[in-house]
């Protein structure tokens, strides 16, 4: 048979190649645009009153967003308490317990489903079963809202994680008599772990800069937060208000507080990276 000329081959490789490299380079320019556009405008709104001061009235100079900046913790710590263990025990189903199962084949696909849907359905959601019926917003509902975002990014990678982990590990432990549910926690997640403490830290990174959802949910306030059942003030939300208002000042405090959860996220993101190639060792 006559072989077929190699040229064509070469220029669809190199064309793909090059394809591939721009794509790549065009990715990293627009990346490096906005952290250095957020950075130099939000750098300059940065200052001691910034983390310490309450938000002052519309046209009063001054103040900054420690109640928001409060507020956003608190609402992530505790979606992160009710989501990653409901999404640690889905993972642990799928994995361990009822691996190759038409529920567990159910449950992924559940799983799947979640990870897809847009936020400010699940904000509507929440709304509809948590604000309407008590008849005001609360933080606890924006934290139900984001537990729920959760949820399903603890549940995959809880269950990719797991799988990883070689099946003759389990079988040495329960060859030694230790009881199904000690192997799974004492030496399936132990080996796992780098592995299930990156999959949490993505789930915080990725409901870290949520706006729809709080909109719906724990809405805003210029208090500091006293209690979950009340409108709770948060840093994504203060962004919104912020930067669609006419006010100088306040718009600048829009890009701090952008540049705050940009820090934020960027940070637990190469902590996460930097634990998972860990791992890879």
């Amino acid at each position: 048979m006559k072989p077929r000329p190699s040229t064509g081959r070469k220029l669809t490789d190199l064309f793909v190649k090059g394809l591939s490299i721009a794509a790549s380079l065009l990715g990293i320019f627009v990346l490096g645009w906005i952290l250095f556009e957020v950075g130099a405008r939000g750098f300059a709104a940065l200052n001691w009153d910034f983390f310490t001061q309450l938000p002052t009235p519309p046209g009063v100079e001054g103040g900054g967003l420690s109640s928001a900046i409060v507020g956003t913790l608190i609402i992530t710590a505790l979606a992160t308490v009710i989501g990653v263990p409901i999404g640690m025990m889905a993972g642990v189903y799928l994995a361990e317990v009822g691996k190759g199962t038409r529920l567990a084949s159910a449950v992924r696909f559940t799983v799947n489903v979640m990870m897809g849907i847009p936020s400010i359905i699940i904000g509507l959601f929440i709304y509809t079963i948590m604000v309407l019926p008590f008849g005001h917003f609360s933080g606890l509902a924006g934290a139900v809202a984001l537990a729920i975002i959760m949820l399903p990014v603890v549940a995959r990678t809880a269950d990719d994680m797991l799988n990883l982990v070689p099946n003759e590990l389990r079988e040495s432990a329960l060859a030694l008599g230790l009881p199904r549910w000690r192997v799974t926690f004492a030496v399936v997640f132990r080996s796992a772990k780098s592995g299930l403490v990156t999959g949490v830290l993505l789930a915080v990174a990725r409901v870290s800069g949520e706006t729809a959802p709080l909109l719906f949910t724990s809405l805003n306030s210029v208090y500091w937060p006293t209690s979950l059942s009340e409108p709770m003030s948060n840093l994504t939300v203060t962004i919104f208000n912020y930067a669609m208002s006419p006010y100088p000042d306040w718009q600048q405090a829009a890009w701090g507080a952008s540049l705050l959860i940009m820090a934020a996220v960027l940070f637990v993101n190469i902590i996460s990276r930097g634990m998972f190639k860990e791992r890879k060792k």
